[in-house]
């Protein structure tokens, strides 16, 4: 497969079948991951896949957070337990982090670096004929979620990635031309 196409084909899977997640697949994708561009060859990625009892934990602290915006604590619990769950039941899930440095430059760069080989996981997955979702945001940062997914004290999660054979591929979402962003500068 042309990387074109796998760029063209990659969507973000919502649900997936319940095929496992075969260890060379996984290790086939952080393979491709860790070719991604890193100025200096510092090399600031690290890869935690998550089995179930941990997808599971991370979970636990995901719908945590999500119950503490329900009306009632009876909701928020039936929320919580199924995040849980769906978690748990996840065919694979990469926590993806970065080494943490004091130099903001390479903070910047390495940060880069890293979002560039989860880009390039997901390309690798297209290739496998498996789907991913990406997700980002603040429970990254909450201190139960670095501890569910084994993240060292001096890293931080920059991504999680779900990865499973997709149940359906959904169609591709309207984007702009990207000569609605370019800039011919003389």
């Amino acid at each position: 497969m042309r990387a074109s196409e796998a760029i063209r084909q990659r969507r973000s899977i919502k649900r997936f079948t319940e095929r496992v997640i075969t260890r060379e697949e996984i290790e086939t994708m952080l393979t491709a991951a860790a070719l991604a561009p890193n100025h200096r060859l510092t090399q600031p990625w690290r890869f935690y896949v998550l089995g179930p009892e941990a997808r599971f934990a991370y979970g636990m602290v995901l719908g945590e957070r999500k119950a503490r915006k329900q009306p009632s604590a009876e909701s928020g619990r039936v929320l919580r337990d199924a995040v849980a769950q769906e978690h748990r039941a996840l065919p694979g899930m990469i926590a993806v982090a970065v080494v943490n440095t004091d130099d903001p430059e390479r903070r910047e760069e390495d940060y880069a670096a890293a979002m560039m080989a989860v880009q390039n996981l997901a390309l690798a997955a297209v290739e496998l004929g498996l789907g991913t979702h990406i997700k980002t945001g603040a429970v990254m940062s909450d201190p139960a979620a670095r501890k569910a997914a084994c993240v060292r004290d001096d890293e931080r999660i920059v991504a999680i990635v779900n990865v499973g054979e997709p149940v359906e591929l959904p169609p591709p979402k309207v984007r702009e031309a990207a000569a609605a962003f370019t800039m011919w500068v003389p």
